[in-house]
């Protein structure tokens, strides 16, 4: 008995499509020592076939948890608040800008995106300057990273409810690439 993780995500992608994403690609790697995990699906909306945005659905395993979670499934414990806590396994929405000519200030921008997803979806806000040259100004570039803890239990009896997490996402994707335009404008 395990968790069909590869059946949970190619369930996603599926059900990205419903929620309108397209689907670009998708990897799945493994390291070697560690046997960790990570699937991951390069996605965005349907409107912004054209960019600016990049964005990633990733589903991060380590194999512990998976092995912790068989081992009570084949014993038969019912499982307790703590047990639920510690056996979840991240799950995450990653976007990306490219430099941004006319970057928001970034405590604006966590303030607004809080009102957009709410705590369906929590988003990080984070940026990176680089400098071409000492002369040069700094380019700016977003990244956003929204968390959500899948529950190993509701993902073994199928029971995963994301109807709201990915019509957050998409509703966060609209609002970045609505946003995009005045920050990228020379």
């Amino acid at each position: 008995m395990s968790v069909d993780l590869a059946g949970f995500i190619t369930d996603m992608k599926a059900h990205a499509v419903e929620h309108g994403f397209h689907v670009h690609a998708d990897r799945h790697f493994i390291e070697s020592y560690s046997l960790v995990q990570a699937w991951e699906v390069d996605l965005h909306p349907e409107e912004a076939c054209e960019g600016p945005l990049e964005m990633l659905m990733v589903l991060e395993v380590d194999p512990r948890v998976i092995l912790g979670f068989e081992d009570l499934v084949m014993e038969n414990v019912d499982f307790d608040e703590e047990q639920e806590g510690r056996l979840q396994l991240p799950f995450f929405f990653k976007w990306a800008l490219p430099p941004l000519p006319r970057p928001p200030d970034l405590l604006i921008l966590a303030t607004d995106l809080a009102g957009v997803s709410g705590t369906t979806l929590p988003v990080e806000v984070s940026a990176i300057d680089t400098y071409m040259s000492v002369t040069d100004p700094a380019a700016r570039s977003l990244s956003l990273v929204g968390r959500l803890d899948l529950s190993l239990r509701e993902m073994y009896l199928r029971e995963v409810k994301t109807c709201d997490v990915l019509e957050c996402a998409h509703n966060v994707s609209m609002w970045l690439l609505d946003q995009a335009q005045d920050w990228l404008d020379e």
